[in-house]
C-alpha cells in the first residue's frame, strides 16, 4: 500500500480564526473564557491591554436585529466578567466573521466592532491599525492547510503549557520558615518578658511611642510591630499571620516577602504616629494588613486561580477589620490603613513574577518612595 497522505481543506473563515487566535494567544498573552451558550464565537481576556476582552464571532448574523441582541448579550456577559475580576473598565473587542451585508455594523459603549471578511480587511480597519497594528504582519504564514493547522495547534499548545509551568511553580508550596520566624518573634517578645517579670521594661525600651522616635530612637518603628498588649491580643495576630503569611511568602517567595513585611511595618507606624502622635502604639495588625493588600494585588494578577478567594473573602475580611477599628476604640486604625497601603504598593515595586512589567515595578517603587517620604514628612515635621 501507498500512502499518499491526508490532505485537508479549511474553509476561509476557520483559517482567519485560527490565525487570529494564534495572535492574540501566543503573541498578546490573551486567555481563552470558558463560556456556556456561546456558540460559535471564542472570548479572550487579557487586563493588561486596552481592549481586555477580545470576541472572534463566525456566527451568522444577518439583520440589525440579531446584531443588537448580540451586543446586549455581549454588554451582560461582560458585566459578569467585570464582576468576578473586579474590573471597573472592560473595553470589549468584537472581531465578526460572518456579517450580513444588511447589517449596520455600529459601535456601542464599550464594544468596538471590527467587520472582517478577508484578511485584507485587518489592514484596512482603524481600530486594528491603532491597537494592533502588527496583527496584519503576524498572520502571514508560509503554511498552508494540514501544515498550518498543525503549526497554530502546536504553538498555542506550547504556549499554553508553559504558562501552565509558570503557574505551577508560582503556586508551588514552599516552607514558610520567615512566618515562622515572624511569629516566633512575636511570641517570645511577649511570653519571656511576663515569665521573667520584665514586660513592663519591655515594653517601656522597644514600644512605638511619638516623642521618643522623634528624639532619635528610630528602632520603635518596627521593634513595636512586635510587641502585644495581651494574650488575646498576641493570639489574633499571630492567628492572622500564620493563615496569610505562608500563602504569600510561598507566592512571592522569602525576600520579597520580607520586605512587605517590614515596609508595611514600617508605613503602619509612621501613619500612626501622625494621627497619634502622643499615644503608645504596639502590636503587628499593620504588617499584616500590609501582607493582605499585597495578597489582593498578587490575587488581581493571578485571578484566574484566586479571583474567587479574593472577593470572597480577603477583600470582606479587610473591610470588616477596617469597619471595626473605626467602631472600636483602642484600636489603631491608622496603623492598619499605613500597613494596608504600604503593602500594596511596595508589592508593585518588587513585582509578581511572570505578570509585572519592568514599568510597572518602577512606578511602584518611585510610589512606594514618595509615600514613605510624604509620611515621614508628616511623622516627624507637620505633626508637632
Amino acid at each position: 500500500m501507498v500512502n499518499e497522505g491526508i490532505k485537508i481543506e479549511l474553509d476561509d473563515k476557520n483559517v482567519i480564526v485560527m490565525k487570529l487566535l494564534h495572535y492574540f494567544i501566543t503573541d498578546k498573552n490573551y486567555n481563552p473564557i470558558i463560556l456556556q451558550g456561546a456558540e460559535n464565537e471564542i472570548w479572550l481576556e487579557n487586563m493588561d491591554e486596552d481592549y481586555k476582552i477580545v470576541r472572534i464571532v463566525s456566527n451568522y448574523i444577518h439583520n440589525d436585529e440579531q446584531f443588537r441582541f448580540d451586543m446586549f448579550k455581549t454588554k451582560r456577559i461582560v458585566k459578569k466578567i467585570k464582576k468576578k475580576t473586579f474590573t471597573m473598565n472592560m473595553n470589549t473587542l468584537s472581531i465578526f466573521l460572518n456579517l450580513g451585508d444588511n447589517v449596520n455594523l455600529k459601535n456601542d459603549e464599550k464594544v468596538d466592532c471590527v467587520k472582517v471578511e478577508e484578511e485584507v480587511d485587518l489592514n484596512n480597519n482603524s481600530l486594528i491599525q491603532s491597537n494592533f497594528p502588527d496583527l496584519p504582519k503576524k498572520i502571514v504564514y508560509s503554511e498552508k492547510g494540514m501544515e498550518l493547522f498543525i503549526k497554530i495547534t502546536n504553538d498555542i499548545n506550547n504556549h499554553n503549557k508553559k504558562d501552565a509551568e509558570q503557574a505551577e511553580e508560582v503556586f508551588k508550596t514552599k516552607y514558610p520558615i520567615v512566618t515562622y520566624m515572624l511569629m516566633s518573634l512575636c511570641i517570645i517578645l511577649y511570653i519571656v518578658p511576663i515569665v521573667t517579670g520584665s514586660y513592663d521594661l519591655i515594653l517601656e525600651k522597644l514600644c512605638l511611642y511619638g516623642p521618643l522616635v522623634k528624639n532619635g530612637e528610630l528602632y520603635r518603628l518596627l521593634t513595636g510591630a512586635f510587641l502585644h498588649a495581651n494574650i488575646a491580643h498576641l493570639f489574633f495576630n499571630c492567628y492572622a499571620l500564620y493563615v496569610i503569611g505562608p500563602q504569600l511568602e510561598s507566592f512571592l517567595g522569602k525576600g520579597k516577602y520580607i520586605l512587605i513585611y517590614f515596609f508595611s511595618a514600617l508605613t503602619a507606624s509612621l501613619l500612626s504616629m501622625v494621627f497619634h502622635s502622643g499615644d503608645i502604639s504596639i502590636g503587628a495588625s499593620g504588617a499584616i494588613f500590609g501582607l493582605m493588600g499585597s495578597l489582593v494585588y498578587f490575587g488581581y494578577h493571578y485571578r484566574v486561580y484566586l479571583g474567587n478567594i479574593i472577593k470572597s473573602q480577603i477583600i470582606p475580611l479587610i473591610l470588616l477589620n477596617l469597619m471595626i477599628g473605626f467602631l472600636s476604640s483602642g484600636i489603631d486604625n491608622a496603623a492598619h490603613i499605613g500597613g494596608l497601603v504600604g503593602g500594596v504598593l511596595i508589592t508593585i515595586g518588587v513585582g509578581v513574577k511572570y505578570k509585572s512589567s519592568t514599568f510597572e515595578k518602577i512606578n511602584g517603587w518611585i510610589t512606594s518612595i514618595l509615600y514613605l517620604a510624604f509620611l515621614i514628612y508628616m511623622a516627624f515635621i507637620y505633626v508637632k
